[in-house]
């Protein structure tokens, strides 16, 4: 038991000597709040962050506020909901199914 404090104690002092100070002034300091809205199920959420966006949108408070749009989110991600709803945005599926659909018929023959 006291091999296992004396090398505690040495580890607490390594990293001590080792320790730099944090970096300052490397955060933003123009957080404010915007809104996020998922696009496949028109839930949207407010947040604070720095993004620029051109979009705007009159939020539940009756104040305008800058709008991101967004693709996914967790309202719709699969991994989310426990549904295995299938959110194709740019038709990447189809473009898929189509590029591989001579091989998938191969295969069902």
């Amino acid at each position: 038991m006291r091999r296992v404090l004396k090398k505690v104690v040495i580890l607490r002092s390594e990293l001590r000597e080792n320790y730099t100070a944090m970096k300052k002034d490397i955060h933003p300091k123009n957080y404010r709040l915007v809104v996020f809205k998922d696009m496949s199920n028109d839930q949207a959420f407010m947040s604070r962050s720095t993004i620029n966006t051109k979009d705007t949108i009159v939020w539940e408070d009756g104040n305008e506020y800058p709008l991101v749009k967004l693709e996914i989110s967790n309202t719709s991600h699969p991994f989310y909901t426990g549904k295995m709803k299938l959110v194709d945005t740019a038709g990447r599926v189809d473009k898929f199914n189509s590029k591989y659909k001579k091989f998938q018929d191969a295969k069902k023959k």
